[in-house]
């Protein structure tokens, strides 16, 4: 905790995790952390920011990558003891996720007749130990998960043929 230049006592630790923690998930915009808790806009972002960066430098060795080759054929080994279907590295899966504070802009490129409501197409490759080594949100005006795939680059490697080569049955 810092001191700011009243001589006044800063935000916990806990507070600054708990506003940055709002925001993400959420969805909340910055000045309303100022409603919330009293904190300026700048102490939220920079919580954020501090909040994200710990995510990234924990776990991107681990989680946050793509498999290698060495990956690749423990998830086929795995998937095929587990569900007896050889040749499967995990599942792909797109998912409407409803977007709450939609900029009114915005609204009409990412309204779903199917959803009746602003929402982003995610896009997910995960294992089945929930490691999620892909993830794509679709762009504006991408209102199914066929178009997702289209714009997704979870297959350019392999139609440039820059994959690890991973034989499978």
């Amino acid at each position: 905790m810092r001191y700011d230049a009243r001589g006044k006592r800063g935000f916990t630790g806990l507070q600054n995790c708990a506003a940055a923690i709002k925001l993400m998930v959420m969805g909340e915009s910055l000045d309303s952390i100022d409603d919330y808790m009293r904190m300026f806009e700048r102490t939220a972002r920079e919580s954020l920011y501090r909040l994200a960066k710990g995510v990234v430098k924990t776990f991107s060795d681990v989680y946050l990558r793509k498999p290698s080759l060495n990956d690749i054929q423990q998830l086929y080994a795995t998937h095929e003891e587990r569900h007896c279907f050889p040749g499967m590295i995990g599942s792909i899966d797109c998912t409407h996720w409803k977007w709450r504070n939609c900029n009114v802009a915005w609204k009409g490129q990412y309204a779903s007749d199917h959803h009746g409501t602003s929402s982003l197409v995610l896009e997910i490759v995960a294992s089945q130990d929930l490691w999620i080594w892909h993830a794509f949100f679709g762009v504006a005006v991408s209102k199914n998960d066929m178009n997702v795939l289209d714009q997704s680059p979870i297959f350019d490697k392999i139609l440039s043929g820059k994959a690890p080569d991973a034989p499978f049955t």
